[in-house]
């Protein structure tokens, strides 16, 4: 495990995680403001909440449908309910240990607002890189984001196609 990237977490501070998909850009979720700032996002593009599995979200986000999230959940989807997204990504080992080790993270692609998704850590812009407590390097990434689904209503509703195959 990285314990300079659960150390630099703890102290409210990003960090670069791999997923199975691109990389992350993290934060607590009590200092998700840091990523928006590092990024250049939007506030109102909310970041997702991601577990290392669907007990640790389900004790951090109340109110969530397990059936619901085990319909999809862990893999390359992110799930958006009501106004949260949430993520159970299939995590390399060394990030699953962070997260496992924080509980949940805040998380969005550590790219700037807009920019190409990172597959590798050199992909991701030196201004980010340089300003993280910590990143851990799994490697090149498939590098295509993950499926975002609606599931707040009736029907779920895929609002971008990504690495997730949608199941039957």
């Amino acid at each position: 495990m990285s314990e300079a990237a659960v150390a630099a977490l703890r102290a409210g501070r990003a960090v670069i995680l791999p997923t199975d998909t691109v990389y992350g850009l993290c934060a607590l979720p009590e200092h998700e403001d840091v990523l928006y700032g590092l990024k250049g996002r939007d506030r109102s593009k909310p970041v997702a909440l991601l577990a290392a599995d669907v007990d640790a979200l389900l004790d951090s986000v109340p109110g969530l449908d397990r059936a619901a999230l085990d319909r999809y959940l862990p893999g390359a989807y992110t799930l958006v309910v009501g106004t949260v997204g949430v993520r159970v990504p299939n995590l390399p080992p060394p990030a699953a240990e962070v997260v496992r080790a924080v509980g949940v993270v805040a998380a969005t692609s550590a790219n700037l607002s807009g920019g190409p998704d990172p597959r590798r850590i050199a992909d991701v812009p030196e201004e980010i890189r340089v300003q993280c407590g910590a990143i851990v390097d799994a490697g090149e990434l498939p590098g295509v984001p993950s499926t975002v689904i609606d599931i707040s209503g009736a029907e779920p509703r895929v609002l971008r196609q990504g690495a997730g195959l949608l199941p039957e």
